[in-house]
């Protein structure tokens, strides 16, 4: 009962007129970063980190969730209607809904893209109101060698299963790790990785890195392959409502798409791109209709797009409970909480109560704008698309380095973008993953400290790393991560062999 009164409390707060605005303001923006191909939440939050210094705690915090959940819905948009995902949770609604669309029933698509991540939204943040508090509860009973563990783990499952292969998640996460380390040391004081520059060796600022490896990254990448062609829109006919026997297609996919996607939210998996894998793979093996896929299947929209928003929801319990983002978007929050000297984790909703139940409570607000702020205006969406991209990507080009600069107003920290936005580049050139590398900043330093706190308490026994219950548990899974993949490319090849 107490985190139900806490919550009507959350309500109250955010229903108050300067949280409303701002958390309207990040359902229109999510959903615009959503509608536009090639800028995601991640991006759109990262661009405005600087606002943390000027605006209130829980106003910022409100439309960065805000922001997140719309460019969930936003991204359905040009999935179906355009075939190009606005971000990657929406690559496999596209599969179907833009065979939807060409069949004339583009409406039928929308509406169950927007209604499944409504439904999922609302049950996965419900969860997420009642899960956080008693996972954080718990937390507080984790020791240092724990969380080394815990990390270890997020870092090598997020740097397995991202990107086309092990290797090149593990460099990205390598290259994080090395950026979290420039600066001087909180401990001895030493500097370390500053090469006798006396601005490096305060450190780099994360939101710097953030901003720069997104905005200036994409941007450079999209103008190295840019060719103005235009987009081919389908023309959606009549209005985005679904028929009867729609409604009865779908309900279930999107159960069962909220089923995959939360729990997936919640474990480092690195984004909503393998939930919304399984939930398609799930509703292909269970339809009634398997001959329509590819062709059009509604529960290959419905149950996708309901995992893309629980997955969504599902990434902010571990982050509010234990300070571990698990995907790029997530991360870029937690920047915004340290922002704000204000460190995310089991203490969160004892010491900062108000705000984190505000928080969740917008949650369920803004789930409900963007159902009412997308369907009716699905066409306004669509127009946005004809906004040149050389014009799109020149403003967010010019909108990150002024927003580098302006931090601290030093040189360095200009370079520093320059510099970082060319690794951007060259990580989408040659398909690196960039949420490694942004999880290894983050909670690169974080780990160091965890492991010297751990040996520190131990006296220097490096045993007590795996002294603990949950630490060996936690191993024993990093293990398996490590090892599955090549297991299973073993077994297939053996298999192979054995046909032959």
């Amino acid at each position: 009962m107490n985190n139900v009164s806490s919550l009507m409390d959350g309500f109250v707060s955010a229903l108050t007129f300067t949280n409303l605005g701002f958390g309207l303001l990040g359902t229109f923006l999510g959903t615009l970063v959503g509608v536009l191909p090639g800028i995601g939440p991640a991006l759109a939050i990262a661009l405005l980190l600087p606002i943390t210094y000027t605006v209130a705690p829980s106003s910022a915090l409100i439309m960065f969730a805000a922001i997140y959940y719309g460019a969930m819905y936003g991204g359905s948009t040009t999935s179906i209607l355009l075939n190009t995902p606005g971000e990657s949770g929406s690559v496999m609604t596209a599969l179907e809904g833009n065979q939807m669309a060409k069949r004339g029933r583009a409406g039928a698509a929308l509406a169950t893209a927007a209604i499944g991540s409504f439904i999922a939204g609302s049950i996965a943040t419900a969860i997420l109101a009642f899960a956080a508090p008693e996972i954080a509860n718990l937390a507080i009973k984790v020791g240092a060698a724990d969380y080394v563990a815990l990390m270890l783990v997020a870092f090598t499952t997020v740097g397995s299963l991202l990107g086309s292969s092990q290797i090149r998640g593990f460099i990205s996460l390598a290259v994080g790790l090395v950026l979290g380390l420039v600066g001087a040391d909180l401990q001895s004081g030493l500097t370390r990785l500053a090469f006798g520059n006396v601005s490096a060796s305060e450190g780099i600022e994360t939101v710097i890195v953030i901003v720069s490896i997104f905005a200036l990254g994409e941007a450079l990448y999209i103008a190295s392959r840019f060719k103005d062609t235009g987009w081919t829109i389908i023309s959606m006919k009549g209005k985005a409502l679904m028929s009867r026997e729609d409604w009865r297609r779908s309900w279930k996919p999107w159960l069962r798409g909220t089923a995959i996607g939360f729990p997936l939210g919640i474990i480092p998996a690195g984004g909503s791109e393998v939930p919304t894998f399984l939930s398609y793979s799930v509703e292909k093996k269970l339809s009634k209709y398997p001959g329509e896929f590819g062709k059009g299947a509604i529960e290959g929209v419905a149950g996708p797009e309901a995992a893309n928003n629980a997955n969504a929801a599902g990434a902010l319990v571990p982050l509010l409970a234990l300070g571990l983002p698990t995907s790029a978007t997530a991360a870029v929050i937690l920047v915004a909480f340290q922002t704000y000297q204000i460190e995310a984790g089991p203490m969160l909703f004892a010491t900062n109560p108000d705000l984190i139940w505000t928080l969740i409570a917008s949650l369920f607000i803004g789930n409900t704008l963007l159902l009412v702020m997308n369907l009716p205006l699905v066409r306004v969406w669509v127009q946005l698309l004809k906004i040149p991209r050389p014009y799109l990507f020149a403003g967010i080009s010019c909108f990150a380095l002024l927003g580098a600069y302006a931090l601290n107003g030093s040189i360095f920290d200009l370079q520093v973008a320059i510099a970082i936005g060319i690794v951007g580049f060259l990580f989408r050139r040659f398909g690196m993953p960039i949420t490694p590398l942004i999880l290894g900043l983050i909670l690169g330093p974080n780990l160091e400290l965890q492991f010297r706190r751990a040996l520190q308490i131990s006296a220097g026994d490096y045993g007590t790393l795996i002294a603990t219950p949950l630490s060996k548990i936690l191993y024993i899974s990093l293990i398996l991560v490590l090892v599955a993949p090549t297991a299973i490319k073993l077994v297939k090849k053996s298999r192979v062999k054995t046909v032959k």
